[in-house]
């Protein structure tokens, strides 16, 4: 009979400190139409965590055999947590979402919650090796800020959404590359990508005339994305080498933080902002005990 696997290795499954990523994704969907985040905006958050680490226990499920050659020491090829086992786990966190968003909103809710989950689904199961892969992910990331809106404020949201997808795809185009090391015009196109990111959401409560404060809280926010991402993506273009790209991967992955900071500062929560900015160092921290990758 084979054991139960220990906490630590699910931990390891599901890249818990990845996780802290999300919420900001919530955050900065509520805040973008001006008005504070209800109550309920929690239970959205913990939807969409949970999602999250369905989609990366559905990830190691998925590439049990390719992570066998490539990435032996994940938790399924290791044999510290059984293939069955990551499906169900998948499965339960999945299940677990999708109520946790009929809590807090409803078919309104699920409206977004379950193109979200089609789309992380699809991606592990079907698209993640496609040229629709990187595309598939920044959909479900654009969804998940728009979660966070309310109804009626979704398309003041979008602009925050839209830009927290084109930083996923870049993050997920050099994923691709973390094993084998990415062509050299790949790393230039996405640090590129990712420079018109930080600009965009530092000039957007500008556009939207929001206050002061909040103007210099997304610059701030901005530049420290920036700082972070794009100093891992400038490594990655001088030697796009595995190392780099899994570094760059990594960093940006926790560099959602400072972006969030900065959209969420931008529709005028600058002390909510202030929270992801702190957090950012210490999910830093946490990742490199747990990779996040």
């Amino acid at each position: 009979m084979s054991q139960s696997p220990r906490l630590a290795d699910l931990a390891s499954l599901v890249r818990m400190p990845a996780a802290l990523s999300v919420p900001g994704d919530v955050l900065a969907g509520a805040v973008a139409g001006g008005g504070r985040p209800h109550p309920r905006v929690v239970v959205t958050m913990a939807s969409s965590v949970a999602l999250y680490w369905a989609g990366m226990a559905l990830n190691d499920y998925a590439d049990a055999s390719v992570d066998a050659v490539e990435r032996p020491q994940r938790p399924v090829p290791s044999g510290r947590v059984g293939r069955r086992t990551a499906l169900a786990v998948a499965g339960g966190l999945t299940a677990a979402g999708l109520g946790l968003a009929a809590l807090a909103g409803g078919r309104r809710a699920l409206g977004v919650a379950v193109p979200l989950t089609g789309l992380v689904w699809a991606y592990d199961l079907r698209l993640k090796s496609t040229p629709a892969g990187p595309a598939a992910m920044a959909g479900a990331r654009t969804l998940n800020v728009l979660a966070g809106a309310a109804p009626g404020q979704r398309a003041a949201a979008l602009p925050a959404a839209l830009l927290v997808g084109a930083h996923t795809y870049t993050l997920t185009a050099l994923s691709r590359h973390e094993v084998t090391g990415a062509p050299p015009a790949l790393p230039v196109a996405t640090l590129a990508g990712s420079t018109a990111t930080a600009v965009a959401a530092a000039v957007l409560p500008g556009v939207r005339r929001r206050s002061p404060a909040a103007r210099v809280g997304a610059a701030v926010g901005a530049l420290g994305y920036l700082a972070s991402y794009g100093t891992a993506q400038a490594r990655a273009v001088r030697e796009p080498s595995a190392a780099n790209v899994q570094n760059a991967v990594g960093t940006g992955i926790m560099a959602l933080m400072p972006l969030q900071a900065a959209l969420t500062a931008g529709g005028g929560a600058v002390r909510l902002a202030s929270v992801l900015a702190v957090a950012h160092p210490l999910a830093r921290r946490l990742a490199r005990k747990v990779s996040p990758t």
